[in-house]
């Protein structure tokens, strides 16, 4: 969770807000659940044996983090809100809304209060843009010139005209050359590759 978040950000995060729901409130501190958000937003593979000390290596680096609990409704009981700011550019943030779903699995099921549904397993673009005719079809024509079959697809819009969302999972694993050609697509704001995690 903390690595896609960090992902999305697109920079090094200097701040972290952590709000911990349901089971995750209670129990982090004993689970670690804590140490591995830390360890995702400062970019560490989930088999790093550096995660154990993750929130010391976040203070020697610089990552300020906060961590709050309470209640999210109708979430699932292992659910964190996590919130990293980017210093380099002011304003911009990301909020992600993300469970554990069991047997080491997760869902992201928010992304700046916008419906996701990214599972981690494939790869995933999740591209920002302003809901505006014919975004989607120039998408979809990058990646059906490159020859990729998309495996799932989902759209969630704040209003009509809005800032949007597209998550789009993939068969197989593509460079970076195939998000760089939709970054520069018409009312793309952002286009985020996700590898398998």
């Amino acid at each position: 969770i903390g690595r896609i978040a960090l992902a999305l950000l697109g920079a090094p995060a200097v701040k972290a807000d952590i709000f911990l729901h349901g089971s995750f409130a209670k129990t982090y501190k004993g689970h670690g659940t804590d140490k591995a958000l830390i360890a995702g937003i400062m970019g560490m593979a989930t088999d790093d044996s550096r995660i154990r000390r993750a929130p010391e290596l976040a203070r020697e680096q610089g990552l300020e983090v906060s961590i709050t609990t309470g209640d999210i409704d109708g979430a699932h009981p292992n659910t964190a809100r996590v919130t990293p700011p980017d210093a380099s550019r002011p304003g911009n943030t990301v909020s992600l809304l993300g469970s554990s779903i069991g047997g080491g699995n997760i869902l992201v099921k928010e992304v700046n209060g916008m419906e996701v549904s990214i599972t981690g397993q494939h790869t995933t673009l999740i591209v920002l843009h302003r809901d505006a005719p014919g975004t989607i079809a120039a998408v979809t024509e990058v990646m059906a010139d490159a020859g990729v079959n998309i495996c799932n697809f989902r759209l969630s819009r704040q209003s009509r005209g809005g800032e949007a969302v597209m998550t789009i999972e993939i068969d197989g694993s593509f460079g970076p050359e195939l998000n760089e050609k939709i970054k520069v697509l018409p009312n793309i704001f952002s286009s985020t590759m996700l590898q398998p995690i």
